[in-house]
């Protein structure tokens, strides 16, 4: 008995379409392009403005800092000659520019410990040590941090004005003279660096409160039980803790108190005898009272550095304690 087979089926249409409970498909690369485009369009006005006024001078700085421009190339930049490195090599024989350094070096190592302690201690008192009129007592800390340099520099000029200021007045109260902060060289960088702690303990007193409000209320009472003191608190939880807060702090601080730029321009214009000159007042000397643009330029450049490198040391030195 034979079997024979029939004419074969026809296939079913498969259909395509998308069933209730499938993935939409994903957007066609026309509409991700005009998606992207429209993000361009719109960042456009900040990247302009960048441009211009941030990523072209940095460039231009760079460019001038191996060349001799000065003055008379502000209408012929091309004219300006290729030094190489002799500007930088310039820099470390120049005994202002080594002095300006040891100065700002100076600026930090005795401003930024001084602001970072004080802006903790006062953020201390502040949550846990002041409970009426807490609120008053931080605006007034920090209202010097938004008060502007030339406000400040007047005050602490009648401050410490060596004939009729405060200081000098309750000195002669008491029976003795009062120096001459801002024209003594022994003086005028100590009374800068009040002067700037004064003003910018604020900012990390509000750093300093931020983190102390985070730390959980638990801990501090279990140290409590577990007979821990005030200072044995402070030591073994707070800072611990604070590490983070107080690694930011530090960082800002210290990358501000590097360009210190203010303080010794309005109060001592870098005197007396160059004893409050600074790095960045004196690239401001040089490309702007006589004209070293090139020179100026790699001054710029080696504060850069430093700054980059004086930071990265900072975060990793601190690295391992903050996670």
């Amino acid at each position: 008995m034979s079997l024979t087979t029939g004419p074969a089926a026809p296939h079913a249409a498969v259909d395509k379409s998308p069933g209730p409970g499938s993935t939409p498909a994903p957007r066609g690369r026309r509409s991700l392009s005009r998606h992207n485009l429209t993000g361009w369009l719109f960042s456009t006005p900040f990247l302009v403005l960048f441009g211009l006024f941030m990523l072209f001078p940095i460039v231009a700085t760079l460019l001038m800092s191996f060349t001799d421009f000065g003055a008379r190339h502000v209408t012929r930049p091309l004219e300006a000659e290729f030094v190489g490195l002799d500007n930088y090599i310039r820099l470390f024989q120049d005994e202002t520019f080594l002095k300006a350094l040891f100065n700002t070096a100076y600026f930090v190592v005795v401003g930024v410990p001084a602001t970072i302690l004080l802006g903790l201690l006062a953020a201390i008192l502040l949550n846990n040590g002041i409970d009426r009129a807490r609120t008053l007592f931080r605006i007034g800390f920090y209202a010097p941090v938004v008060t502007t340099i030339v406000a400040v520099a007047l005050v602490w000029r009648f401050v410490l004005d060596p004939s009729d200021g405060l200081v000098a007045s309750l000195a002669t109260e008491l029976g003795v003279t009062a120096p001459d902060f801002l024209g003594s060289e022994t003086w005028a960088m100590p009374s800068l660096i009040a002067m700037a702690v004064w003003r910018n303990l604020g900012t990390v007193m509000v750093l300093c409160i931020a983190g102390l409000q985070a730390i959980p209320v638990e801990v501090r009472e279990a140290a409590r039980l577990d007979g821990a003191g005030a200072w044995q608190e402070l030591r073994r939880i707070t800072v611990p803790l604070l590490r983070p807060t107080l690694l930011y702090a530090t960082v800002i601080t210290s990358i501000g108190y590097l360009n210190v730029f203010e303080e010794p321009f309005v109060m001592t214009q870098g005197g007396p005898s160059d004893s409050t000159l600074t790095v960045s007042l004196d690239m401001y000397r040089e490309g702007f009272n006589f004209f070293h643009m090139g020179y100026a330029g790699a001054m710029a450049y080696v504060l850069f550095v430093v700054i980059m490198g004086i930071t990265v040391l900072q975060l990793r030195l601190l690295k391992d304690n903050t996670r």
